[in-house]
């Protein structure tokens, strides 16, 4: 029997509880001979990265054991913590940042050194036996970003290029006399500005003869690959979209031009969109419009061939002859792993995030809507409605809409199967995941958007989104929530302050003070807020301006604050200094910290308590009694 109840108050079998038990994060997977390793992220033990290895006849075993946690701080965000190579694993452990080996089935063992150097995005120079990564070191304040090489017979460090203030994706040619490279400098972040740098090897293993390939002050780069033959390529943003190119007879080439995304903003490490099948094709993942899709470019015809497949987010995205694999999700499929024979166009699942067996009766479909927003543009985001079999809400009521704001800001959201959205809609509230300007996917005259703009573009996107499902006729204007995380959190904020359209909102590790924010941050991002609303202290009133904190008497519906004490990005005196306050002036709030969470929370009991509190805290606000949560 279908049960009438409100909306916003429905039972849900997708519980806090059930959502942590059964999701694993999955990422970087990778071939190495018969074998496929990939990373797993489990809530259940801490948050801590395993590696775990694929064999051909479906097994599959832990490689790194407890209490090893495969995780790079570089830049804090990390990412390209390991690499395969001769049956023996090289990587990254969180605790000490130190390199080990590990020969599988055998102990881990330290390969670098104890200091305090922190590595990520490894490749393996075969010639040389060594590894070549990017190094952090954190002996002095800014810390030193180098590109380093690692003997595998000794673990001695030799540095190949410093001088810039970041690097990524070092890459050995095929024959193993060339390095290339990205690089970049302040005030520009990889999106903005970076450079494509080549440079050759000596007797002695190190760089000479090094020359800038591409790049410039409004270029931006990720992924240079070399061919099977030698051949440089890379994904540019030159013609606003990120395009693949090579560099052939002491030029830049395109590939195949097109108006879609084949790259991505580069927050963390050891990501990948396309690889060479052989010689004259590539296998390549892009995104319009925010879907992600497949294709396979023939070089030598000059031609583009869509692959048909049934996910509608590609990550992590390896080739290897006519095998490819990535990590691929869609709105009623789990992330997963995937491997596919592009010669017989059949794919296999090797490993879900969530083996749950949810009736498709709970399980809200994300409809793509386009919205105007000020200055008469258009706007973009992806609409949840609520969805639950067993109930239904009384005849003339509207749900709750949650309105959420993505990280980055530059980042994105794209219609992937995620629990914690399934969450909220088979409670019946309305849920819209906002693209607002800014957002990566949409070409880089839409990521600009936010220059000198952050506070008022993605805030006035959000703020719009809620109102067209008001005049839709699709929720209720007078249940309105917004949500957002880290940069996500500081448009929460912002919306809440300086605009009377939400009700009620969630803070995650955001950002209540801009001036704070621009002092006391992590290299990687410590100029990030230049281009996004101007340089500091020269635009100082601006800063303020845009500052909930300075603002509180603007604001006054109430708020709830997630923060890990641990958190290098967005340090906790950023929400405590907002909560105390809130708390003074007499709006409802709350403030629930984590003292052994960083930026973002992995630990299962910590996403259990933040999801539910989340949840109740609108319900008070909103007057609303949950029917039971089972």
């Amino acid at each position: 029997m279908v049960e009438l109840a409100e909306y916003g108050t429905w039972s849900s079998p997708i519980t806090s509880d059930l959502i942590v038990a059964g999701t694993v994060g999955l990422s970087s997977p990778s071939f190495h001979g018969e074998n496929i390793y990939w990373l797993e992220s489990r809530p259940l033990e801490g948050g801590r990265n395993v590696i775990v290895k694929y064999s051909p006849d479906g097994t599959t075993e832990d490689v790194t054991p407890f209490p090893f946690n495969v995780r790079s701080r570089v830049h804090e965000y990390g990412g390209g913590a390991f690499v395969v190579y001769k049956d023996t694993v090289y990587f990254t452990n969180f605790q000490d940042q130190r390199v080990y080996v590990q020969k599988i089935g055998e102990k881990p063992q330290p390969l670098t050194p104890e200091n305090k150097l922190r590595y990520a995005d490894f490749c393996v120079d075969t010639l040389r036996n060594r590894l070549i990564c990017v190094a952090e070191a954190h002996f002095s304040s800014p810390p030193e970003n180098t590109i380093v090489a690692i003997s595998l017979d000794t673990g001695k460090i030799t540095t190949l290029s410093r001088g810039a203030d970041f690097y990524s994706s070092p890459r050995v040619s095929p024959d193993g006399s060339k390095l290339a490279w990205l690089q970049w400098n302040h005030p520009h972040m990889p999106w903005d500005s970076t450079f494509l740098c080549q440079g050759e090897f000596n007797g002695q293993g190190e760089i000479e003869n090094i020359r800038v390939i591409a790049g410039g002050d409004n270029e931006s780069i990720c992924q240079p690959e070399f061919s099977p033959q030698g051949v440089l390529y890379f994904s540019s943003d030159r013609s606003q979209w990120w395009n693949l190119y090579r560099w052939q007879g002491e030029t830049v080439k395109a590939v195949y031009p097109l108006e879609a995304e084949i790259g991505y903003p580069h927050w963390v490490f050891g990501e990948s969109v396309y690889g060479f099948s052989h010689q004259e094709e590539i296998i390549c993942a892009y995104t319009q419009r925010g879907c992600w899709y497949l294709a396979k470019i023939d070089l030598s015809r000059q031609q583009f061939y869509p692959i048909s497949l049934p996910f509608t987010t590609i990550n992590y995205l390896r080739v290897k002859d006519k095998e490819i694999l990535f990590i691929g999700s869609a709105p009623h499929q789990p992330s997963a792993v995937v491997k596919m024979n592009l010669a017989q166009g059949e794919y296999h699942i090797l490993k879900q995030s969530s083996n749950l067996d949810i009736d498709e009766g709970y399980i809200s479909t994300p409809q793509a809507i386009e919205f105007p927003t000020s200055n008469g543009k258009t706007a973009y985001a992806w609409y949840y409605p609520p969805r639950n079999k067993d109930f239904q809400a009384p005849e003339g009521t509207k749900p709750p809409l949650l309105v959420k704001s993505h990280g980055g800001p530059t980042a994105m959201t794209s219609p992937a199967y995620n629990l914690r959205i399934q969450y909220w809609t088979s409670r019946g509230f309305a849920l819209v995941d906002v693209n607002y300007g800014g957002s990566t996917g949409y070409g880089r005259q839409y990521r600009e958007r936010l220059y000198g703009q952050w506070g008022i573009t993605d805030v006035e996107d959000c703020v719009n989104a809620a109102k067209y499902l008001v005049e839709k006729g699709l929720v209720d204007g007078n249940k309105l929530a917004i949500s957002g995380s880290s940069a996500g959190g500081y448009t929460t904020l912002a919306a809440l302050t300086f605009h009377d359209t939400f009700k009620a909102g969630a803070s995650y590790y955001g950002v209540s003070d801009l001036e704070i924010l621009a002092q006391d941050t992590h290299k990687f991002e410590s100029h990030y807020l230049d281009k996004l609303i101007g340089n500091y202290p020269e635009a100082k009133e601006v800063y303020r301006a845009r500052s909930p904190l300075y603002h509180i008497d603007r604001l006054s519906c109430p708020v709830i604050f997630f923060q890990g004490l641990e958190d290098k990005i967005v340090p906790p005196s950023q929400a405590e200094r907002m909560y105390q306050a809130l708390k003074q002036k007499g709006i409802d709030t709350e403030y629930i910290t984590f003292p052994d969470e960083q930026h973002g929370f992995r630990k299962a009991e910590n996403i259990k308590k933040a999801l539910d509190s989340e949840y109740f805290f609108y319900m008070r606000v909103f007057g609303l009694r949950p029917t039971g949560v089972r």
